[in-house]
């Protein structure tokens, strides 16, 4: 089984750069997106919207359009040699559905380009790692809450694109030094929604592996039970097996945080190998942009991840 290593870093944005607003998941509030667009264009940005970015399915109104519509925005903002980044606007639902659509030879051809998103983008983080071998943003989408109202998350992302730099070092939203396992790894980062990554295992596009690298989950609204069923089933199908470390996101809407952690300790505790948790990424106020495809060394008691190199060249 091969353990994973860096993936090619995206070129850094300037001033002027295009950006691609598409909708691979779930519909999007226009005054939201307006919102964001605002955000953006305020970077010295240029940002354009797909053509079906403000669909909804006309029988399933979960999805932002059709499956074809949503796959062709995305792969047409890939190809336009016009386009610098793909921005997300929102998750929700619908990657899984269109993912197997993408023509991947094409998008490779395109060259490299820079992806932002989270949530139900994790089935494209995986993808484009597999397919693209390409860095990604797990990052704050266009026309999220979390995104139009924080000014934190705009400025981790906005350093994360221009200055990446600045931000080599994230550090742990929560106080103290304690960590749920202590120790210090290192290791490629990958991962994103645990329960997106439990429903990725057995699919195309999917690694079933996080032999050498620094694991990121997090996730938003499920009962423990049902966490606890996703990371049995990882556990199971052998994703943990020769996992370097863990870092552990926000917990949002879920149970309250003592009953999550003793899950998490339960399930990962006896893994050997260090857990940070309550780090600021996911689905969380003033959320973190973490690059995925990254060598990085983690310090679980201090609360750390260190990038090797700067998410983008």
């Amino acid at each position: 089984m091969s353990t994973l290593t860096p993936l090619r870093r995206p070129p850094r944005l300037a001033p002027g750069a295009r950006v691609a607003v598409v909708a691979p998941s779930g519909p999007i509030p226009e005054d939201r997106l307006a919102a964001g667009l605002d955000v953006l264009r305020g970077w010295g940005l240029d940002p354009v919207t797909a053509p079906h970015v403000l669909d909804r399915h006309g029988a399933l109104g979960y999805l932002a359009g059709a499956d074809a519509d949503r796959a062709a925005d995305l792969q047409n903002a890939w190809c336009d040699p016009a386009v610098d980044a793909v921005i997300c606007a929102r998750g929700g639902y619908g990657a899984q559905r269109m993912v197997d659509a993408l023509d991947w030879e094409a998008m490779r051809a395109a060259g490299p380009k820079v992806l932002v998103g989270f949530s139900d983008i994790t089935a494209l983080h995986e993808a484009f790692a597999v397919r693209l071998g390409l860095v990604t943003l797990h990052g704050p989408m266009a026309a999220g809450a979390d995104f139009v109202k924080s000014a934190r998350a705009q400025e981790h992302l906005r350093a994360t694109l221009f200055d990446p730099e600045s931000v080599r070092t994230l550090r742990t939203d929560r106080s103290g030094g304690t960590a749920l396992v202590p120790g210090r790894a290192r290791g490629v980062t990958l991962g994103g929604c645990l329960s997106l990554i439990a429903g990725g295992i057995g699919t195309p596009h999917t690694r079933d592996s996080a032999r050498g690298g620094l694991l990121c989950l997090e996730d938003v609204g499920e009962e423990t039970y049902r966490l606890d069923r996703c990371l049995t089933q990882l556990l199971r199908a052998g994703l943990f097996d020769g996992v370097a470390g863990l870092v552990l996101g926000s917990w949002a809407e879920c149970d309250p945080y003592d009953e999550v952690r003793t899950l998490l300790v339960d399930r990962l505790g006896g893994l050997g190998v260090p857990v940070a948790e309550q780090f600021g990424f996911g689905h969380c106020e003033d959320a973190l942009t973490l690059p995925f495809g990254v060598a990085a060394e983690l310090d679980a008691d201090a609360g750390t991840l260190t990038l090797d190199e700067p998410a983008l060249s």
